[in-house]
């Protein structure tokens, strides 16, 4: 029996989240362990009149990939990827892998030729996203792999990840739209404002969000979404952070990271579990050093750490940190081929100051 789940988040996806209409080209990406849920997304493209392009990936093709590719196809970018992100309307990408340590051995500096090589994809996508020529979400769909990282069963994690996308409700738009409704109201407040202090045993950091707008993430482009985000003053950033939960990217688990900011850029750092391989990915590029994002976490419904950036840069309570790249309908000027989001528990004994204003304390809002 198929799960009605599926069906409603697919629906979701391509009615509230990109808005399909008709004659709309859409890519439709995605792993092929996520095949339910491509098959149903695929067909509420057709329901809703636009065309979609299938592009799907395979974890033991990806592997295959970094293991035997020249330095040159590793740098190669195939011309109908870059005209679809030049062109096309919208974009939805469904992840999901039957082993989150697919790349765990492959050299990370191979990886970070192939990130490099793609940024100007990812300069494309953002800036059109930006200016409101290209609509896209990304989600996960819910696998053995993900649930055995979350220490859970997959019974367990599918209802963790549906009621996370409201997709266990009759209506999730009606939701989402609830939700776009209580976080405008801190993005209203925090519009004009100048400073921000953070505060509490695992940072103690300035930084200027002077001119840079926070953004309501409702849902929009993260399925499932809850946070307000911003892309500080590049060089505003000082003080220290230590990231509370590990730092996960390209299939490695970074753990214990503490950064040193002046002047907006990592002067210091370190890990307790790879650490190398954290200080390779800050020497990616000069963006690499800065941040290009700080967020609130807004989603109490998300209430464990999965290790899944999805759901975790989400969790109620927390803030997150993103080096590198930044959005640039924040003001961002960061340019950077990584886009890192790190993660620090905010709810206990920690606050945030905006112009001196207590905005937030021990994970709960004040204002």
């Amino acid at each position: 029996m198929k799960d009605p789940r599926i069906e409603r988040l697919a629906k979701t996806l391509v009615g509230y989240c990109v808005e399909v209409q008709p004659g709309d080209k859409v890519l439709l990406g995605g792993s092929i362990a996520a095949m339910p849920l491509i098959e149903e997304t695929y067909r509420h493209i057709l329901r809703a009149g636009g065309h979609p392009l299938l592009r799907l990936e395979d974890d033991a093709l990806t592997e295959i990939f970094f293991q035997e590719s020249s330095d040159e196809q590793l740098k190669h970018i195939p011309e109908p990827l870059e005209l679809i992100l030049e062109t096309y309307d919208c974009m939805i990408n469904i992840g999901g892998t039957n082993n989150t340590r697919a790349l765990s051995a492959i050299d990370p500096s191979r990886q970070q030729l192939a990130r490099s090589a793609q940024s100007r994809l990812m300069e494309t996508y953002m800036k059109r996203s930006a200016a409101g020529e290209f609509r896209w979400v990304g989600t996960l769909f819910p696998t053995n792999a993900h649930a055995q990282e979350a220490d859970m069963s997959l019974t367990d994690y599918e209802d963790f990840v549906y009621s996370a996308c409201h997709a266990d409700k009759e209506d999730p738009v009606a939701e989402w739209l609830a939700v776009r409704t209580e976080q405008q109201r801190l993005v209203d407040w925090l519009a004009g404002k100048q400073q921000v202090i953070v505060k509490g045993p695992n940072v103690d950091l300035q930084l200027s969000i002077a001119g840079r707008p926070f953004i309501n993430s409702d849902g929009k482009r993260n399925m499932p979404s809850g946070e307000i985000f911003t892309g500080p003053v590049e060089t505003s950033a000082n003080g220290w952070v230590r990231f509370t939960y590990p730092a996960i990217i390209a299939g490695r688990e970074v753990s214990g990271v503490e950064l040193r900011f002046e002047e907006g850029k990592v002067v210091e750092a370190s890990a307790q579990k790879n650490e190398d391989f954290l200080l390779k990915n800050l020497d990616t590029d000069p963006g690499a050093r800065f941040l290009g994002e700080f967020a609130v976490g807004t989603n109490y419904g998300i209430d464990r750490f999965t290790k899944s950036i999805l759901y975790d840069e989400k969790i109620g309570g927390t803030i997150h940190m993103a080096l590198g790249r930044g959005y640039p309908e924040t003001g961002s000027k960061n340019v950077s081929a990584i886009h890192w989001d790190m993660i620090c528990d905010m709810r206990d004994g920690s606050q945030i100051l905006v112009d001196d204003q207590l905005f937030y304390e021990n994970g709960r809002f004040a204002i």
